[in-house]
């Protein structure tokens, strides 16, 4: 669970981390149903820019250390070949995220890329319900930090724990999710489609996944440029996101999971069932045109 060149490096996030889930409210004295990860569990992803290769992006889930309660997700960001050439790409995220409800307590990013040096702490408050953002600029030491505050639902996800959520979701082809993010200002509401369940080719292995279109690009959105992304999520036991595509006017995006390591839950493969798609607002794959519509933020 995607930006190599400055026009690119907002992809990372998108890449890595897209930007996709929603409250879970657990029945009273029920157990919550069991998740497809656990700490241990490393992904590791190569990245292309059309032919060439990009970069590797690893996601480390582990128990944190701060609050025994909540699991972190180390993602990492690193060029690779001909791009690290031309292009400085560093990034660290580390994402909190409870298991018991699904909701993230926060993210803090380390990014270089480029010329770019930053430092980001995001809080989410849920008592306050606030989502608390400060940033400093490490690459211009005069700059003063900036300091923001914006109101969130009870419970909203960072552009990494989102992929996770998505995991734990049930999904059938025609589903439409509504899910708050925050990247450290306004939330948005971001529409996941499940637009077909297919048969795809991995360096793992053949599996059936679910191809899903989270609505992250264009005015109101997560990132406001033009784009689209997609999400293969494997139909098994792990739910893994396979591959995750970004197609910007640039260029496309693609990062491919090459391996699944450490405490990963095994289970057995998606039955092999017809592929399925719906047409409900489907277009061509490698297009970037956005979503005709756009959901709103929410209040």
């Amino acid at each position: 669970m995607s930006c190599m060149f400055i026009s690119k490096r907002r992809a990372v996030a998108a890449l890595t981390g897209a930007a996709m889930a929603a409250a879970v409210l657990l029945a009273a004295g029920t157990d919550p149903p069991a998740l497809p990860f656990r700490p241990g569990e490393k992904l590791t992803y190569s990245v292309t820019w059309s032919v060439f290769q990009a970069g590797e992006v690893a996601a480390l889930l582990e128990e944190s250390g701060s609050d025994p309660d909540d699991y972190q997700i180390v993602t990492t960001a690193q060029a690779r070949g001909i791009v690290s050439k031309l292009y400085a790409l560093d990034d660290e995220y580390r994402s909190r995220l409870n298991p018991q409800t699904m909701c993230s307590a926060g993210i803090s990013k380390q990014t270089l890329e480029g010329r770019r040096h930053k430092q980001t702490e995001i809080v989410f408050d849920s008592a306050r319900k606030l989502a608390i953002l400060d940033e400093r600029n490490l690459a211009k030491a005069g700059e003063p930090p900036k300091h923001n505050e914006e109101p969130i639902p009870p419970c909203v996800q960072d552009v990494v724990s989102a992929f996770y959520y998505l995991r734990a979701q049930p999904m059938h082809v025609g589903d439409r999710i509504q899910v708050p993010v925050n990247d450290g200002s306004k939330t948005t509401m971001v529409t996941v489609e499940v637009q077909a369940r297919e048969q795809i080719e991995t360096p793992i292995g053949t599996r059936y996944a679910f191809r899903v279109e989270p609505a992250v690009f264009g005015p109101g959105s997560v990132y406001k440029r033009k784009g689209r992304m997609l999400i293969w999520f494997s139909d098994d036991a792990q739910r893994l996101p396979l591959r995750i595509k970004a197609m910007l006017s640039v260029g496309t995006l693609t990062g491919t999971l090459e391996s699944v390591s450490g405490n990963a839950i095994i289970g057995p493969a998606s039955a092999a069932a017809p592929s399925i798609s719906h047409q409900g607002n489907s277009r061509p794959l490698d297009s970037a045109d956005p979503p005709a519509t756009k959901s709103p933020n929410p209040e």
